[in-house]
């Protein structure tokens, strides 16, 4: 597997919302390209089916949110906090985080793939059916969260910290049990055959 580029250069942006107070904020499919939004409180803000493509999100506050159907294409988010929010059939596909914090964050449904999550602190959070193909999930802490029935086909795992993590349901072929921390991990049966595949043991 070729080395992953780890370099990121945030979207070009045409317009900037600075300091907006968005809190309990009601979205209704609005639309937003290449926007830079800076010091945002988007607290306890509801969005049903809004589009954020190619945006650059800095300082904003996510925390108690709720999003649905809302698509974030290609953004980037730069040091916001996503405390209990919550993600529903939501698409963030090429979407990058950088020094976010995301206590008790919930993802349900949605496309994550090419995302790029290396080093988050995702303690606690919860991933279910989420689609997490190629998504670089490096270094990535976990311990205590659970990645349910969830695509990570080609995802970038190296170094994750999977301690406690309930697992069951997902594709754990990118895994490499010697780089990643899976002690104590909930995995199914069809799971266990692949991780002692991985470990070099001959499963009969």
């Amino acid at each position: 597997m070729a080395e992953r580029e780890h370099g990121h250069r945030p979207p070009p942006t045409d317009t900037e919302i600075d300091s907006a107070d968005w809190d309990g904020r009601e979205l209704d499919r609005e639309v937003h390209r290449r926007v830079l939004f800076t010091g945002v409180d988007m607290t306890e803000a509801t969005d049903h089916g809004s589009v954020f493509d190619e945006c650059v999100f800095r300082d904003v506050r996510f925390n108690v949110s709720v999003h649905e159907d809302a698509r974030f294409a290609g953004c980037t988010f730069v040091r916001c906090s996503f405390f209990d929010a919550t993600f529903r059939g939501c698409k963030l596909t090429g979407s990058m985080f950088d020094d976010c914090s995301y206590g008790l964050l919930k993802v349900e449904g949605g496309d994550w793939s090419f995302a790029g999550l290396p080093g988050a602190d995702l303690r606690g959070s919860t991933f279910r059916d989420v689609r997490l193909r190629e998504a670089d999930l490096t270094g990535v802490r976990l311990e205590g969260a659970s990645l349910l029935r969830c695509d990570l086909s080609g995802a970038w795992l190296h170094g994750a910290d999977l301690t406690r993590c309930d697992l069951r349901g997902s594709d754990l072929g990118g895994l490499d049990p010697l780089t990643a921390k899976i002690g104590g991990a909930i995995i199914d049966v069809g799971q266990a055959a692949a991780v002692a595949t991985a470990l070099g043991l001959d499963v009969r």
